[in-house]
């Protein structure tokens, strides 16, 4: 995601105005991808690149009834995990990396997902934006994953411009109000897909229209 930066930075107050709206209307935001325990949401997380939640979800649901755990999953093998995703796009290439960490995670970390950076970027299809949605989701830490809605929105409103999805993640770390900080993503993932849309944005009905320095704003 390159695009050229085409607003300002919000005000601080502009963006405390932004994230108190958004506590108000939701104070635990929640993610959309099913799971039940941080290995799931690992898998679940590197399953959905490129693919929808929605998508995810329908074949995980079956798949984590009988696959929740490292060994469960290596004990169900790379061709049953093939048949559960193949709904899902990238599928093979997805159930590999799938059935790889999963043999890391039992060879090196006892079956269990570490809670660093560093050591969930080393699983096989888990990048930084998949070890951030971990961090934050599971762990409690206040990490920003910066996926397709966030860098639209950030871009749009002023929250978080930049060109590239690191500068963006950098730019929320910074400059959104740290009492926001662990429930900052997941308001602006949700604003940016159901709201602050791609083609035509719903302005409309935007909580945050008042403080967003789009020009191009609909009715």
């Amino acid at each position: 995601m390159h695009i050229a930066t085409m607003v300002k930075q919000l005000s601080y107050s502009a963006m405390h105005a932004i994230f108190s709206t958004f506590q108000a209307a939701e104070p635990e935001p929640k993610g959309e991808l099913h799971h039940q325990n941080a290995y799931t949401l690992v898998v679940a997380v590197a399953l959905s690149a490129q693919s929808t939640d929605v998508g995810v979800n329908k074949a995980t649901r079956p798949l984590f009834a009988i696959a929740d755990t490292p060994q469960k999953m290596l004990d169900l093998g790379l061709d049953a995990l093939i048949e559960a995703i193949k709904t899902i796009g990238l599928f093979r290439n997805k159930a590999r990396n799938v059935i790889k960490l999963s043999q890391i995670l039992v060879d090196d970390f006892g079956g269990e997902v570490p809670s660093s950076r560093a050591a969930l970027v080393l699983l096989p299809g888990v990048g930084r934006k998949t070890a951030n949605v971990v961090l934050n989701m599971w762990f409690g830490q206040p990490a920003q994953a910066v996926d397709t809605h966030i860098f639209r929105l950030g871009n749009r409103s002023g929250i978080a411009p930049g060109r590239d999805v690191d500068v963006v993640e950098r730019a929320i770390e910074d400059n959104v109000p740290a009492e926001f900080q662990q429930h900052a993503h997941h308001w602006m993932i949700l604003h940016g897909r159901y709201i602050c849309v791609a083609r035509k944005p719903k302005c409309g009905v935007c909580l945050i229209r008042e403080h967003c320095l789009f020009e191009d704003k609909t009715e």
